[in-house]
């Protein structure tokens, strides 16, 4: 007897508030699904091997990398990309930090840049250290510069517009930390 690999029928995975079918194949990874049949081109293929961070979305608000996933792995959870960030009163605040900080050039990083950002940011607030974190006792972790080169050091910008976009993600969560 073999075991069954697909999801149970009718299983869903929620994208950006919306219910989706999971697809019969177990073998498509979670950002074919995104891109392919869900038509959100904005999570983007890079490297397809998980070392660029172009394909970073949130998955019950934690940062994944949705070409290492399965789509049937997240059945019964919310899955939010780039496209599911801003709301009807405008974009996200760190989408309008990119645009005021030129956080972006070619902007093929850049939606993988902003959910890992997001996700970034609620790690720091429910204190989870990185490697140079200096006070692990402390409940919340400051956004420092070094702390935010760290912690997106995953997610990769080819066309120079790094400091851009360290400077968006401090400036937009600064305030939040204080």
């Amino acid at each position: 007897m073999t075991a069954d690999r697909t999801a149970a029928p009718g299983a869903a995975i929620r994208v950006n508030g919306v219910e989706c079918p999971i697809p019969a194949d177990p073998r498509v990874s979670l950002l074919d699904l995104l891109r392919e049949t869900l038509n959100l081109h904005g999570t983007k293929k890079g490297c397809n091997q998980g070392a660029c961070g172009a394909c970073t979305v949130l998955v019950d608000g934690e940062r994944i990398l949705s070409c290492l996933s399965l789509a049937i792995q997240h059945a019964g959870r919310s899955v939010t990309t780039i496209e599911g960030l801003a709301s009807e009163e405008g974009l996200h605040p760190l989408q309008q930090a990119f645009i005021e900080h030129d956080g972006f050039q070619c902007g093929y990083c850049t939606p993988g840049q902003i959910c890992s950002a997001v996700g970034m940011a609620a790690e720091l607030q429910r204190g989870v250290p990185s490697h140079v974190t200096r006070d692990l006792a402390h409940e919340n972790v400051a956004p420092t510069h070094d702390e935010i080169r760290e912690r997106m050091s995953g997610n990769l910008c080819r066309c120079g517009a790094h400091n851009g976009i360290i400077a968006a993600i401090q400036d937009t969560y600064a305030e939040a930390a204080e």
